[in-house]
């Protein structure tokens, strides 16, 4: 999966704008805080965020951080889409408590390499398990359980 590809599966799951009250990113579009859009330099209201900047935003700080260009393509979306609605370094720690790695929430040369010898199939089941198990514990499950749920189960399917 290349990150194009990746970017247009996970606007099925960030769609447009929000601001839900639960929410501690507050206002978002396509996914992206407005914390992360002012950090990045956009000074507009949210509701105009431009896609355009949303893609450069994912591509920087969670594709290229979580070196996935690097990974099997059969795991790149989940690894990216936890680390888009987790962080990118909550993300890798999952994936390195799997793959037996040192969990130092970096996706670095050991990570990458332990990647590439798991079945990605067994890695899949056991990163979305885990990463299904840490949601189902945060105070938030109550408002966005279902629909993080979802989410997994979709990825899960695809």
């Amino acid at each position: 999966m290349t990150f194009d590809e990746a970017f247009d599966l996970l606007l099925k799951h960030e769609g447009g704008y929000s601001n839900h009250s639960a929410d501690p990113g507050g206002a978002t579009r396509y996914g992206v805080t407005e914390a992360v859009a002012r950090q990045e330099g956009y000074t507009g209201d949210m509701k105009n965020y431009p896609l355009s900047e949303a893609k450069k935003v994912y591509k920087r700080l969670y594709w290229d951080a979580m070196r996935l260009d690097e990974a099997r393509p059969e795991v790149r979306f989940d690894l990216f889409d936890a680390g888009v609605n987790s962080g990118v370094a909550t993300a890798t720690r999952w994936a390195q408590r799997i793959l037996a790695v040192r969990d130092d929430g970096v996706m670095g040369p050991v990570t990458i390499q332990a990647l590439m010898t798991m079945n990605p199939a067994l890695f899949r089941s056991r990163y979305n398990g885990a990463r299904l198990k840490f949601m189902a514990g945060l105070r938030q499950w109550d408002s966005f359980g279902q629909g993080w749920a979802r989410r997994i189960a979709d990825n899960l399917m695809r």
